[in-house]
């Protein structure tokens, strides 16, 4: 990953600086971290793609920031976006955040049962409880983003050693979903790890919080709407993601960010992805930990 200097995205230098960890081995795979902080004191309103990963946002500056979901419910202090959210959006003026994307193998462990997120944003503490509340006391009283990533990576590194683990027949199976991009039988992973497909749609579900086949469409949409984000054209990113026409796309991105594939691509939120998430989060969790539980 990058310095944890900012930097300027060409199409979000305008509103964000941008802060990344200095390059060097994680303590935990699956996990990406950013933070943010507003050029302006202008009120911003920014609707969020869904994302094949968890988000866990916290506000550690001296402005505002809610996170609101499509319930109607409005969120501060620190939130957690569920696998595959839709109608999220984040508001306020001079925002300071730190932003977390968990791979949903890390989310599990580090944040508990997938059920409890899948579709919703949460509160933090109604995770973590007190633990939460602590941990941005120490964060917003830190002096810089390095200190801050230090910060959360430890507080993730605890929760994580003391949570539970996926089953590694399941944490294969997503990476092979990412891998592929969504385009693979469900039904050919089960057998590659010896399950019955109920065993896996139960268990999948339980761990990663969407069934395998949603989870599949949620990768394959991530793909589809950074390429269309980079200019691509509709027809082209159809045919080479894996959908069967042009219509087949605009349904799934209609389904799962509630906009056209045109709207998609002018998302200001996909245009800091290349500086702010150089390294995806969602690719896996700790092989090694799932293998050997």
């Amino acid at each position: 990953m990058r310095s944890a200097e900012p930097a300027h995205g060409a199409a979000a230098a305008a509103v964000w600086d941008i802060a990344t960890p200095a390059r060097r081995p994680g303590r935990l795979r699956g996990l990406a971290m950013a933070g943010f902080r507003a050029r302006t004191t202008d009120p911003v309103d920014l609707g969020v793609v869904p994302y094949p990963a968890v988000t866990v946002a916290v506000d550690v500056g001296d402005g505002s920031l809610a996170v609101d979901d499509a319930g109607g419910g409005r969120h501060t202090g620190g939130v957690v976006v569920g696998l595959g959210t839709h109608g999220v959006r984040g508001r306020g003026r001079d925002i300071g955040c730190l932003q977390l994307r968990l791979s949903p193998v890390l989310a599990y462990e580090v944040l508990g049962p997938a059920a409890e997120l899948s579709g919703r944003a949460v509160p933090l503490d109604a995770l973590w409880g007190r633990a939460a509340e602590r941990t941005q006391e120490r964060l917003r009283a830190a002096r810089s983003w390095s200190e801050r990533f230090a910060i959360a990576e430890t507080a993730l590194a605890e929760r994580r050693a003391a949570g539970p683990a996926v089953d590694p027949e399941i944490a294969y199976i997503w990476r092979e979903l990412v891998a592929r991009r969504g385009a693979v039988r469900v039904e050919r992973l089960a057998d590659e790890v010896g399950w019955s497909r109920q065993r896996v749609w139960s268990r999948f579900r339980e761990q990663i919080g969407l069934g395998p086949k949603r989870a599949a469409q949620l990768v394959r949409f991530d793909h589809a709407a950074h390429r269309l984000a980079a200019g691509q054209s509709a027809a082209r990113v159809a045919a080479e993601s894996g959908y069967a026409d042009q219509s087949h796309l605009h349904r799934d991105v209609m389904a799962f960010a509630g906009v056209t594939p045109t709207a998609v691509a002018l998302a200001p939120w996909l245009a800091v992805d290349e500086v702010a998430w150089a390294a995806p989060a969602y690719l896996s969790g700790d092989r090694r930990r799932a293998a050997a539980r």
